[in-house]
């Protein structure tokens, strides 16, 4: 979505004004890696006069705070530039529906992104990814960007939290951040490590948690602090054009893929309409019937659902992974799956927060199997976890690695 400059602008005055003065020197080291940098996308901002930037992630990335701050610096940093700027960020998401929403939520209609930041650092951790999917996810987000637009310039970021500082201050790498930057590594991409830095100035005596971070969704204070990493990377990332004398052409580069960390990787990631299955209830605008809050974006949108137990579902896809992008409330329940006839195996779709709200939940039932077609057969189980108070299942849509029928179509 296209956000005003009016707003941004007033945004950023009234957190800059409210910053310690510290907070505002730069210090005396930095936290990112540049790697291969980010020249393509200051080519086309300043060479076609237009650029197209999105923002994906969790709740940090979907409030207002960096991601406008930013806006206002790239704003100010390409004043002649027409940008539009693609907000896609929603609470409690990480790689995985990530990777399975970027062609929906970022590159719809075709659109050609020009510069994508990433954060999926606190949700993998908080949403209890294993490492590998860890991997897959943030792979599958990278180089998916990388194929619809070779050219475009990927950011990757690892947001402060405090488990991330306990792990650094113990010696520990995050295994979130230890498998993402084996991501970055391998496509030669930045990244940012926002984590690491939050814990070594804290620990420097410069600033606190409590006083001035104050939460992992952060104060004033931390949205401020982010931006003003980000804006490092672009100094260091894009030197005065006074100092390159290279033209538009040879400046621009398309690097070919290396090959795939992890040929699994949701790389192919795509929904699939929940009106491909054959079962259960679609409801076409979903409301709740609990009085509990629900994610935005989440409600008055079709499902479907049920919550009768053994009442069965089945969806023909074609890929080497499925799943399903469901909300979780406190009748959630758990589900069965087999896929081709296999052996049934249960996922429990109730999470530490179901009691508080229906909240969008990813998860993947199968990920390694042959390419080609299959069937995925789903059954609600009649027990349930027993914080919960039903045994529903709602699916938002069908998640698939593989070809995407629809984008064919559209080519």
């Amino acid at each position: 979505m296209k956000i005003s400059r009016t707003c941004c602008t007033l945004i950023f005055v009234s957190l800059l004004a409210s910053l310690p003065s510290f907070a505002q020197d730069a210090p005396s080291r930095e936290w990112f890696e540049l790697r291969g940098g980010m020249p393509n996308s200051k080519e086309v901002f300043e060479t076609t006069k237009k650029g197209t930037v999105a923002f994906v992630g969790g709740s940090i990335t979907e409030m207002n705070g960096w991601r406008n701050l930013v806006i206002e610096e790239l704003q100010k940093r390409f004043p002649e530039t027409e940008f539009e700027f693609i907000s896609a960020g929603i609470s409690s998401t990480g790689s995985t529906p990530g990777a399975f929403r970027l062609t929906t939520d970022v590159f719809a209609q075709g659109k050609k992104v020009d510069l994508l930041f990433e954060e999926a650092a606190v949700n993998d951790y908080t949403n209890f990814r294993t490492p590998t999917e860890m991997l897959r996810g943030m792979e599958g987000i990278v180089r998916r960007t990388k194929t619809l637009n070779p050219n475009a310039d990927v950011v990757v970021m690892y947001f402060a939290e405090p488990a991330k500082c306990r792990d650094y201050r113990a010696g520990i790498v995050p295994e979130v951040i230890v498998q993402h930057e084996r991501v970055a590594e391998h496509y030669a991409i930045p990244s940012i490590n926002l984590a690491k830095e939050v814990t070594d100035r804290i620990d420097a005596g410069e600033f606190s948690w409590e006083k001035d971070f104050r939460d992992l969704h952060p104060a004033p204070f931390g949205h401020e602090l982010y931006c003003r990493t980000i804006c490092r990377l672009f100094d260091a990332a894009w030197p005065n054009a006074s100092e390159q004398q290279t033209s538009a052409a040879e400046s621009v580069s398309t690097a070919a893929l290396p090959e795939p960390l992890d040929p699994f990787s949701y790389f192919d990631g795509h929904y699939v309409s929940i009106r491909e299955a054959e079962g259960w209830r679609l409801v076409e605008n979903w409301t709740p019937t609990l009085r509990v809050g629900v994610r935005r974006g989440f409600v008055n949108t079709p499902m479907l659902e049920s919550s009768v137990p053994g009442e069965t579902l089945s969806f023909r896809f074609n890929g080497r992974a499925v799943g399903i992008f469901a909300i979780a409330g406190p009748d959630t329940g758990i589900v069965e799956y087999s896929v081709d006839g296999r052996e049934w195996k249960q996922k429990d779709f109730f999470t530490p927060w179901s009691t508080q709200l229906y909240l969008p939940w990813a998860q993947i039932f199968e990920a390694e199997l042959d390419e080609g077609p299959h069937v995925l057969r789903l059954r609600m189980a009649s027990e349930k976890n027993p914080k919960s108070v039903g045994n529903a299942l709602r699916i938002v849509h069908f998640l698939v690695n593989g070809p995407d029928s629809s984008e064919a179509q559209r080519e």
